[in-house]
């Protein structure tokens, strides 16, 4: 080989510098995330697979666009059913280099048996127990007072058994709590007094805020309190609806029935009370730095990405370009 020069040294060294700091750029983008938190999904839009016993393939594909932690549901649902061995469940997880931080737990398991739910978490490596929503009474949208405080009261008690062993119990927004009291007040933030502070944290729905209100409010006015959220794109711009919860059901339109079945309704579960088409996060016209930022004061410790497959991949790919801290 020949030798070097003196002035091709240099413009090696220079353009070997170059390429080095290109890739340690591309590298903090690749991986770059809100609040330095890894990119989590919900997989409850994604059932179908699970179903179909494909849950490795399901993680696998998570896995490559860049999800590192998932939410689950508890065996109660149906469609998670062949997830009931926690021991077996977590070897498909670490095989596939993937943690589950918390799942959603039917309010009927966590009464009738919750031991077993804790146990089945535990052998999971969860740090979060959950439920998609209280289920308590709604009758045209409209509960009362005296509903708030016995649901917040007997999750209260949930709460504290969770904690004993080891978890956090946290609370969605999926029905119940998106409804409104008789004075016609926002049933949330009522609850939010009766739920104690300590036994019960919030996972925010995004897709809720046209009917609950701003997350930003909420992030900032309860500090340390809302630990997870779910992730939607929200059409800002169509201003507030009124929650469905306790309304008899609308027969969907072919084109809602469609979105049902692939996951893409509303929360996932339709429960949000978004309305609308469904958007990806990033393609819509919330201020997500913002949101992020505020998040940050609210105790943010996990976020899910709950949209169908292909918004999921349009909203992981936003997520990775928002390098809040």
């Amino acid at each position: 080989m020949s030798a070097m020069t003196r002035r091709e040294f240099f413009r090696k060294t220079a353009t070997d510098a170059a390429l080095a700091g290109f890739l340690a750029a591309g590298a903090t983008r690749a991986f770059a995330s809100p609040l330095g938190l890894p990119i989590g999904s919900q997989t409850y839009p994604h059932r179908d697979r699970i179903v179909k016993g494909d849950f490795a393939g399901l993680l696998k594909d998570m896995k490559g666009i860049g999800i590192e932690v998932i939410e689950l549901c508890n065996p109660a649902y149906k469609e998670f059913s062949s997830l009931a061995d926690g021991k077996q469940t977590r070897k498909i997880l670490d095989d596939n280099g993937i943690k589950c931080l918390s799942a959603h737990f039917t309010m009927p398991s966590l009464r009738q048996e919750q031991g077993k739910q804790i146990e089945w978490a535990q052998a999971l490596g969860m740090t979060m127990m959950s439920t998609a929503t209280l289920s308590a009474r709604v009758t045209n949208g409209m509960t009362t007072l005296e509903e708030v405080k016995r649901a917040a009261d007997e999750y209260n008690k949930i709460g504290a058994a969770a904690k004993k062993a080891g978890l956090q119990q946290i609370l969605h927004n999926e029905g119940f709590e998106n409804s409104r009291l008789e004075d016609g007040r926002l049933t949330y933030p009522v609850l939010l007094e009766y739920l104690d502070a300590d036994l019960v944290k919030m996972q925010f729905q995004m897709s809720s805020m046209r009917t609950v209100g701003d997350p930003i409010m909420y992030f900032m006015n309860h500090p340390g309190r809302f630990i997870s959220a779910h992730m939607q794109g929200v059409d800002t711009t169509q201003g507030m609806v009124t929650s469905r919860a306790g309304f008899p059901p609308v027969k969907p339109t072919p084109e809602e029935a469609a979105a049902a079945a692939e996951g893409r309704g509303r929360g996932g579960r339709g429960g949000g009370g978004g309305g609308g088409n469904a958007l990806a996060v990033g393609e819509d016209t919330v201020d997500w730095p913002k949101v992020f930022t505020a998040a940050k004061t609210g105790g943010l410790k996990a976020y899910f990405v709950e949209q169908s497959w292909e918004l999921t991949v349009k909203s992981v790919n936003f997520l990775k370009t928002l390098n809040t801290t």
